[in-house]
């Protein structure tokens, strides 16, 4: 599967960035859960493994919050390589939005 790699800085410290993306997850559940199934989360130390399904797509990966930034490398389809640019335009604004 191709990678999807984003770097995201911030200026939040590491403990107020893990508060809010944990809170993000909880919003997407309650907003987007007849489009995102299996979504699965579990926190060790400062990183987030995640992984669901949409569209018939299976995402994955791990987000890694430092205290100046937080990291994804997620893995996506390749049938979903076409829909990349517009991913990665998506998750740049939510997390500029849920870090700011």
């Amino acid at each position: 599967m191709p990678a999807l790699k984003l770097n995201f800085p911030h200026q939040l410290g590491q403990d107020d960035a893990m508060s809010r993306l944990k809170s993000l997850l909880e919003k997407v559940k309650e907003r987007h859960g007849e489009k995102v199934t299996n979504l699965r989360e579990s926190w060790a130390a400062n990183v987030l493994n995640f992984g669901f399904s949409t569209y018939g797509f299976n995402v994955e990966g791990d987000m890694t919050v430092d205290e100046n930034e937080v990291r994804l490398d997620g893995k996506i389809p390749f049938t979903a390589m076409i829909f990349k640019g517009k991913i990665e335009q998506e998750l740049r604004e939510t997390m500029n939005r849920v870090l700011s």
